[in-house]
């Protein structure tokens, strides 16, 4: 995987996207990039500010991640990044300065630091985050993961038990499931639906965010113990 505008600081902006005005849909970008780069694109717009720009090159299809901003860059700044997808430049001055200039137009709250936890007892949440990366996305997923906040005990029925947030790329997973009762083909499963999410990024459709699109549902399918965990969790939640 190529990332070429990443950082790995586990710092977490309130972000509001002003003064953007995007010219662009997911739709005329990805025709626009396929045309000017002669290849089959898969691309996922997102919000993500610590992964502004990723490129991930395979022989049949290139899958590419953009940030929001993009959809309002003009011609030359895309058809840098075709030429960078076709490995015609090592250097990216218009990306790099367009970024520069559109990051002004991103409104920063206060800072304040997110703690990555994944110290566990029974089920080690990095190491399933590895295996089931290479497995089912060949290892493209750059989202960190960690244990949530400890909540008061609840309903089961009220419980998150993970989710991924589209605007600091952070899975957190509820710690109540670090427990010997929790079967380690269910623990692979719950990782696995947030990066999904991750994976396919945000989608809309009539303006509306949809969730848990077709694709995704498909695609949460392919897990090699879907069934067995779904009726687990029928039982269990």
């Amino acid at each position: 995987m190529e990332s070429i505008f990443q950082t790995n600081m586990y710092y977490t902006y309130s972000m509001n996207q002003t003064a953007l005005l995007f010219h662009l849909d997911e739709h005329s970008l990805r025709t626009f990039l396929e045309n000017a780069s002669g290849k089959k694109l898969s691309l996922v717009i997102t919000d993500n500010s610590t992964s502004i720009l990723t490129i991930n090159n395979k022989k049949s299809i290139v899958n590419i991640r953009l940030h929001r901003m993009f959809l309002c860059a003009g011609s030359d700044v895309l058809n840098e990044i075709a030429d960078y997808i076709n490995h015609n430049r090592k250097k990216t001055p218009l990306i790099r300065k367009f970024i520069t200039l559109h990051s002004r137009s991103l409104k920063k709250g206060p800072l304040r630091k997110t703690t990555i936890r994944t110290e566990s007892i029974y089920h080690n949440i990095q190491e399933i985050y590895h295996s089931i990366n290479r497995e089912y996305f060949s290892g493209r997923v750059s989202a960190s993961i960690t244990w949530g906040a400890k909540r008061p005990k609840r309903a089961a029925a009220k419980r998150t038990l993970g989710s991924y947030s589209y605007h600091t790329d952070i899975i957190r997973i509820n710690p109540s499931l670090d427990s010997k009762k929790i079967p380690a083909y269910y623990m692979e499963f719950i990782i696995y639906h947030e990066m999904l999410h991750a994976d396919i990024g945000l989608r809309k459709k009539n303006g509306r965010r949809i969730i848990h699109s077709g694709e995704f549902r498909k695609r949460e399918k392919e897990f090699r113990h879907y069934k067995r965990a779904v009726e687990w969790e029928k039982k269990r939640y």
